[in-house]
């Protein structure tokens, strides 16, 4: 009787501290929930630069597939044109074209500062003056709101007021992995000290496209280590304990030409590329020839009109409508190479023979005509619906989202606000 009372005495005790542990934990729950729910959201805008709309299924990238299906995505992600990487990082960041924002390409020539803008040309990728419109770190930052980049066009101006709080000059020899665990410590950062707005790059891959051509092992290796660089970032997210929205995206697709003597044109060929009547800029599939004079543009236009041959040639307020590209630093005459052809200054002479036959990727086409051109556009996070179904996604387009998300007041763009809403949610 004494053991059986004393055996009712302690499962008594056992159920009581039993629920009082249960309850206790509960409450934890509940207060990290509510925590977490009520903890500001933040925004990781990541691109994968040259990513083509079909790689996912094509090259079956597990961690892209399961990205995926935790969230939304884009049949394609269409880039304003040309499909080139520095105008479409910033038309991302800014919901502008182009024409708009100014940065009209990768290589141009800006007849006021008297300066031939390149990439590889750092004071002049530093100077604020070939940066218009309100980027989403100057819009995040007129609301008090922290940014940081891991390299983005348009970061490294000398302007800070301008530019994100935490930003690195562009080096392509850091790590992946060590790009992924700065913006992992960033989303770990106190609230006060936490950047609302990230964005992050990676070169791949457009580098190892360029050189194999999209459909090549190569390219297939590259995508399988980039599938693994997403899957490390997404558990890395998973353990912040903070709201982060997650926006994938690339700049631009890639399309295949073959190394052959008819896939270039030259201008050398086609014209005095030493008159000093004109001054060419080439860009891949696009070149621009700025011409001072008018008797002397008229006369080239008409020399390259009749030689029209795999490019067509347009005056600059001639271009196709669709495009929406008329801004002072296009140049006066613009030569646009057909989608299978690719354009060069000179050398035909000195061209490597040892690389006919070979594969390499080309971007740069209108994106409306060459499918190829297209990107990829997926999301999730707490403030994105699952499963919604999305067509074809206009690359200004995102802006609009991301600064909802945020919470921040749009100013001019030529994006569509209500292109993405559908796949927003309240928290």
């Amino acid at each position: 009787m004494f053991i059986c009372r004393r055996s009712l005495i302690l499962r008594y005790v056992f159920m009581r501290l039993t629920l009082v542990f249960t309850t206790t934990l509960l409450l934890l729950a509940g207060s990290v929930a509510t925590s977490f729910s009520q903890t500001p959201p933040s925004v990781l805008l990541v691109s994968f630069d040259g990513f083509r709309y079909d790689y996912i299924d094509k090259h079956d990238l597990k961690n892209f597939k399961a990205f995926r299906a935790g969230g939304v995505s884009a049949e394609g992600l269409i880039p304003c044109y040309p499909s080139l990487t520095f105008a479409n990082h910033y038309s991302i960041v800014t919901g502008m074209l182009p024409a708009s924002h100014g940065l009209v390409d990768n290589t141009f020539y800006d007849s006021v500062s008297n300066v031939v803008y390149t990439t590889a040309n750092r004071k002049a990728v530093s100077d604020p003056q070939y940066y218009g419109g309100t980027p989403l770190w100057m819009l995040a930052k007129k609301a008090g709101m922290k940014s940081a980049s891991y390299f983005w066009v348009g970061t490294e101006i000398t302007d800070r007021s301008m530019a994100p709080d935490i930003t690195y000059p562009y080096d392509g020899k850091v790590p992946f992995k060590t790009r992924v665990d700065s913006v992992l410590a960033w989303l770990n950062r106190n609230d006060n000290e936490r950047p609302r707005l990230i964005t992050l790059y990676f070169s791949e891959p457009d580098h190892t496209s360029h050189e194999s051509g999209p459909n090549s092992p190569e390219n297939h290796a590259t995508l399988l280590k980039m599938d693994s660089v997403l899957g490390y970032l997404v558990a890395g997210v998973k353990k912040v304990n903070t709201p982060v929205n997650t926006i994938i995206v690339s700049d631009h697709g890639m399309a295949e030409l073959v190394h052959d003597d008819k896939t270039f044109v030259y201008l050398d060929e086609l014209y005095d590329i030493k008159s000093s009547k004109v001054k060419t800029v080439v860009s891949s599939a696009i070149a621009h020839l700025y011409v001072n004079e008018k008797p002397a543009l008229d006369s080239m236009y008409a020399l390259l009109k009749s030689k029209e041959d795999r490019f067509k040639v347009y005056r600059r307020n001639d271009l196709p409508k669709h495009l929406k590209y008329n801004h002072y630093r296009i140049g006066d005459l613009v030569l646009m190479s057909e989608p299978t052809f690719y354009i060069r200054h000179s050398g035909r002479k000195n061209a490597n023979r040892s690389r006919q036959g070979l594969h390499f990727g080309v971007h740069g086409f209108d994106p409306t005509v060459v499918t190829d051109m297209r990107g990829i556009f997926l999301a999730q996070g707490p403030q994105i619906k699952h499963g919604q179904p999305l067509g074809l996604v206009r690359n200004i387009d995102i802006y609009p989202l991301v600064a909802k998300i945020l919470g921040l007041t749009l100013p001019k763009i030529d994006g569509d606000p209500k292109a993405l809403e559908k796949i927003y949610k309240e928290r």
